[in-house]
């Protein structure tokens, strides 16, 4: 199973899809470490520079309907290559959710409630988060205050994420 502790990226927006994440022009790269240095050059968001703000995170924390657009592997991939293994929004396009599930990586749904409070507890300040996947919470913590929250998976997805993904529980179940 990933690691899904570490330090959260705020993207304080709705719709992010998946060009925005890993720009078309690179899919043809066949390595996922290659795409690594693209994750998020052409996200449209103020004060945001891909090159000085995603370095050493590894959650990212963001609005509803992320990872919209086309349906392609290349988004979680590009995460991954980066570290980034859990994503957690208000909602999420069908098709990136399963992929993220399909590469062993979480993608947590939380009320639209507790992201508004998460980004005004936390939002630009350097916070951590620490993953309890069986317990199902998340604690949040920047050294002043700390918020723990909790979240369901299905059975079917803990079992990927528990597996590694979905070739790793292909491989130990058929």
């Amino acid at each position: 199973m990933k690691s899904f502790n570490g330090s959260v990226l705020f993207l304080d927006r709705s719709d992010i899809n998946t060009d925005e994440i890993i720009p078309a022009k690179y899919l043809t790269e066949i390595s996922r470490r290659a795409l690594a240095p693209h994750l998020l050059e052409d996200l449209d968001l103020e004060e945001f520079d891909p090159g000085r703000d995603v370095g050493a995170k590894q959650i990212i924390l963001t609005r509803a309907n992320f990872g919209c657009g086309s349906s392609r592997e290349h988004a979680p991939w590009a995460l991954e290559a980066n570290g980034i293994h859990l994503v957690i929004a208000e909602s999420f396009a069908r098709i990136f959710r399963q992929n993220m599930f399909n590469c062993g990586m979480l993608a947590v749904e939380l009320p639209t409630g507790t992201i508004d409070r998460l980004f005004t507890t936390f939002g630009g300040t350097d916070t951590d988060a620490r993953v309890d996947v069986d317990g199902g919470t998340i604690t949040f913590s920047n050294g002043i205050t700390s918020q723990t929250v909790a979240f369901t998976l299905s059975g079917f997805d803990a079992a990927l994420v528990s597996a590694g993904g979905w070739v790793e529980y292909a491989d130990a179940n058929y």
